[in-house]
């Protein structure tokens, strides 16, 4: 299978795909599918997790990376590839470029983490720093292939990168062919246009429902008016799906071929990366973890079975600490408690004496004695408190007025 760059437009097919399917044998692994009790017991139905977050660089970005390098011409490789991203796309591209003996620059984000940096670079490609958002990240490397004449490597916009992600939808006819529903996280729209294409046309009565975080979709109102709409400013910490305009290639179609696009909230995404973590033992960046989270927001309205596509596990440990943190407030097992006491020897003793007979598990304290706010006596305590759950909290909360403090938040 081998395209021009001229041809970007052309239809993808299935036999693109299955084309696709087999360039990448021994390059991307068939990657696992597990089930999941937890979330079956939720949906009432079975529930699978595709396991992209397991594939070669952490994500199915390798795989459309690859087919789309592999497909150009001796001449477009010879000028080498240039990429942008802030993360999956850059060591996918990395990595594809280094199996096929192709020179690859990746632009990054100043602020990209610095594992994602690193592992870019572990790959083989000449990583440089531009921008703080990844529209001027892009603009840099656009500008570079015009100076330069090295292609640029779309992360969603081609038919050759849409036919590679479609591998994925192959995988999972083959390992649950029982399916009745596929959810996958929508950013540009690679990954859930080649699952349509491959699965649609085998089984057309398989339901596909997209999903984007709330801060950065674009698809909706895209889809209402019948064209790919910016949307400005996207914000949301599932990075891998935040993109602020659809692909025209994508667009086209999710809108044919994909039956439903929902949003998921910051929090519904933050409680999904928890419970992977916690239930299927597996590390999954929001991003991937983007479907889970709609399951998690309408366990009763998919039917069964049902794959959840987890699309990548490349997550910064930083980031990580923040949202398992902020997984748990959002599930009620974390809670932040600030209060005022007499200052007096033995005060904060006492008051841990309280959290300590209601069994919650103190993770941080501030003690503030110097503050204008403050009377003579007076000190107030931040706490952070780790609990069982929203009714733990309450308990925790009386046991606190009871013992004679205000609780100020």
């Amino acid at each position: 299978m081998s395209y021009s760059t001229a041809d970007s437009l052309r239809p993808v097919t299935l036999d693109d795909v299955r084309g696709a399917q087999k360039m990448l044998s021994g390059v991307a692994r068939v990657t696992a599918m597990e089930g999941s009790r937890h979330l079956s017991q939720m949906v009432g139905a079975p529930v699978h997790l595709k396991c992209e977050n397991l594939q070669r660089t952490g994500s199915f970005k390798l795989r459309g990376a690859y087919v789309r390098i592999a497909g150009l011409l001796p001449e477009e490789r010879a000028a080498g590839v240039v990429a942008a991203s802030a993360g999956n796309h850059a060591q996918g591209v990395a990595l594809a470029s280094a199996l096929l003996g192709v020179r690859a620059t990746v632009f990054m984000p100043k602020g990209a983490p610095l594992p994602k940096v690193s592992a870019t670079r572990e790959y083989g490609a000449e990583v440089r720093l531009h921008g703080q958002v990844v529209d001027e990240t892009l603009a840099a490397a656009q500008e570079y292939a015009a100076g330069t004449g090295a292609v640029f490597i779309h992360p969603f916009d081609h038919p050759d990168v849409i036919a590679g992600q479609g591998t994925v939808g192959l995988e999972i006819l083959e390992q649950c062919p029982e399916a009745r529903t596929i959810v996958v996280g929508i950013g540009g729209g690679g990954l859930a246009a080649g699952i349509a294409v491959s699965v649609k046309a085998l089984r057309p009565d398989l339901r596909i429902v997209g999903v984007q975080a709330e801060g950065a979709a674009a698809y909706p109102p895209s889809l209402a008016a019948g064209r790919p709409v910016t949307v400005g400013n996207p914000a949301t910490m599932a990075d891998g799906i935040k993109v602020g305009r659809p692909g025209d290639v994508p667009f086209g179609i999710v809108g044919e071929l994909v039956d439903e696009v929902r949003t998921v909230s910051e929090d519904e995404l933050s409680a999904a990366l928890l419970l992977c973590l916690e239930r299927a033992k597996l590390v999954v960046e929001p991003a991937g973890a983007s479907p889970v989270a709609a399951l998690l927001s309408r366990p009763g309205s998919f039917e069964g079975p049902v794959v959840a596509v987890l699309s990548g596990g490349n997550v910064d440990p930083v980031l990580m600490q923040r949202v398992l943190r902020h997984g748990m407030a959002a599930q009620g097992r974390y809670l932040a408690v600030r209060l005022r006491l007499t200052d007096r020897p033995g005060a904060l003793a006492t008051l841990l004496g309280v959290l300590s007979v209601v069994d919650a598990n103190v993770l941080d304290v501030s003690h503030v004695r110097t503050d204008p706010r403050l009377g003579l006596t007076e000190a107030e305590v931040e706490l952070h408190l780790e609990t069982k759950g929203p009714a733990h909290c309450a308990e925790v909360g009386q046991a606190l007025r009871e013992a004679g403090y205000t609780v100020m938040s």
